[in-house]
């Protein structure tokens, strides 16, 4: 089996007068569940063999306090997880299917939609996945990312 951690980017600070979308940072509140996410990766032994993350600040700001938490994993930044559609994020996704555990740092709705997607096989299926949440998808080694492909194994939030 292989697994696919999704982790919505924490809590971030409204954007200012004209400040891009891109640029806005964790809250306070953002980074404590930041860092609950990385302990609670840590505790229950998933801990991934490579991390790809948004180049969004608050999506790096989230990775910063996981790995705080978990310790050093190799890890990658990738444009497209901005604003990414499912679709999108499963292509992202399945160019690292080489490593048995990747987490992949990103926002909504295209995480949820991708975790209801795989998991379910539908994309209006999903429920919400809320700042800092994370959810565990496993699926078979050599199986596709793809509809209904998984099975949600964990879902955590702070």
């Amino acid at each position: 089996m292989r697994e696919l951690i999704l982790l919505r980017h924490a809590h971030a600070e409204s954007a200012a007068a004209g400040q891009d979308d891109r640029d806005r940072a964790l809250s306070r509140q953002g980074l404590a569940e930041a860092e609950a996410a990385g302990r609670w990766l840590k505790d229950h032994g998933y801990l991934p063999d490579r991390v790809i993350c948004s180049p969004a600040r608050r999506a790096r700001e989230t990775l910063e306090q996981v790995l705080q938490a978990m310790g050093y994993v190799e890890q990658l930044q990738d444009e497209r997880i901005y604003e990414a559609t499912p679709g999108t994020l499963m292509q992202v996704a399945d160019e690292h299917r080489e490593h048995a555990r990747v987490l992949l740092i990103g926002h909504n709705p295209g995480l949820e939609q991708m975790a209801a997607l795989l998991a379910s096989g539908q994309s209006g299926d999903f429920r919400g996945m809320p700042a800092g949440g994370v959810a565990v998808l496993s699926l078979p080694v050599d199986a596709q990312l793809e509809p209904g492909a998984a099975k949600l194994a964990a879902f955590w939030w702070p």
